[in-house]
C-alpha cells in the first residue's frame, strides 16, 4: 500500500486534505467567474484585460491555476498507481507507470509555467 503521493513522508490524509482545499478555491473561483460573467457590466476585451490586470484578481487565478494542478497529480498518480500497475498490468507495470507519471508532472508542470506567463507576462 503506499500512503502518500510523493512518498516523502506525507500521509494519505495530508493528499486528502490538499484535495478539498484545492477544490474550494476552484469552487470560490468558479463563483467568482461566473458572478463576473452573469451579474456584471457588460465584459469586452477592454474590461478584461483591466479586470486581469488587478493584483488580487492574478493572485486568485493563480491560486486556481495551482489548485488544479495540485489536484490533477493526486489524482492522476493514484489512478496511475492504482489502475495501470495493479489492476491492469501487475507489478511488471512499474516502467510504465514512471513514465506515464513522469510525462502528466511535466504536462502540470507546463500549464503552470505557461499560466504564470499569461497572467503575469507583460501583454502592453
Amino acid at each position: 500500500m503506499v500512503t502518500a503521493v510523493t512518498n516523502l513522508g506525507r500521509s494519505g490524509l495530508s493528499d486528502w486534505l490538499v484535495q478539498r482545499v484545492t477544490a474550494l478555491v476552484l469552487l470560490a473561483y468558479t463563483l467568482f467567474i461566473v458572478g463576473v460573467v452573469f451579474f456584471g457590466p457588460q465584459l469586452g476585451f477592454a474590461e478584461w484585460k483591466a479586470l486581469f490586470t488587478q493584483t488580487w484578481v492574478r493572485i486568485f487565478s493563480m491560486a486556481a491555476i495551482l489548485s488544479i494542478a495540485a489536484n490533477a497529480w493526486i489524482v492522476l498518480w493514484s489512478l496511475t498507481t492504482d489502475y495501470l500497475t495493479e489492476r491492469l498490468m501487475g507489478a511488471k507495470a512499474t516502467p510504465l507507470r514512471l513514465l506515464a507519471q513522469a510525462f502528466i508532472a511535466i504536462v502540470l508542470f507546463t500549464y503552470v509555467v505557461w499560466g504564470i506567463q499569461i497572467l503575469w507576462g507583460n501583454h502592453g
